[in-house]
């Protein structure tokens, strides 16, 4: 009996000119990612909308800019959204950042009669979406008849809010959205800085795990 350890394989593999190929479609699908990545997921889709919602964890630079795209907008009410701040908790006399961000607003000079602060509960996972159901909860017992929202948030997160803030809202409030431009990086050029590296690698894994396996992120 005759046994055969080994035997003759034949198989195809790339040539010199197939690995070319092959490496300047890699390299451009990179350049295309880099390029479009960002743009994205600072997603600007703004709809005509009487309240502008902004979530209360956004820098103060972004609270400026808010201030000044309702001003020229249409907005009647701006309101604020967020969860209990993680330090300082004891020492602040804001205890959330949906409050905290309402009185950075006021300090600013904005019309307190036009704000509304809608604080979430403390969780642990799908924060996003406690800020939308307490802001849905809100509006379900409020005066306001409110149609429609402008969603607005910070670069890259602003998508991945978008998808949740539509889950909890519509169809009864149709919801659009507002990136503000970041100052800790260039969004033109994130990937020259490793603040802008870290934030798009995060953001582009929450918004993949919050649109194909959980979106109560």
């Amino acid at each position: 009996m005759k046994i055969r350890l080994i035997h003759r394989k034949t198989h195809w593999t790339l040539t010199i000119q197939g690995w070319i190929v092959t490496l300047l479609c890699i390299m451009s699908f990179m350049l295309f990612t880099l390029n479009t990545i960002y743009p994205f997921l600072a997603v600007n889709s703004p709809v005509a909308a009487d309240v502008m919602v902004v979530e209360g964890w956004i820098p103060d630079y972004a609270i400026k800019d808010a201030i000044a795209l309702f001003q020229r907008g249409s907005y009647n009410y701006l309101i604020t959204t967020g969860l209990p701040v993680t330090k300082g908790y004891y020492l602040a006399e804001y205890n959330n950042f949906a409050e905290l961000t309402a009185a950075t607003f006021i300090s600013l000079g904005f019309n307190s009669e036009k704000l509304v602060a809608v604080p979430a509960p403390n969780v642990i996972k799908h924060r996003t979406q406690a800020s939308a159901i307490a802001l849905r909860e809100w509006l379900s017992t409020s005066e306001l008849e409110v149609k429609s929202i402008n969603l607005y948030s910070l670069g890259p997160h602003a998508r991945r809010s978008w998808i949740i803030f539509k889950a909890v809202l519509e169809p009864k409030i149709r919801v659009g959205v507002i990136a503000a431009e970041p100052q800790e990086y260039d969004p033109q050029q994130w990937w020259q800085s490793s603040e802008g590296v870290r934030t798009m690698i995060g953001e582009a894994i929450a918004y993949l795990y919050a649109r194909f396996v959980d979106w109560q992120t």
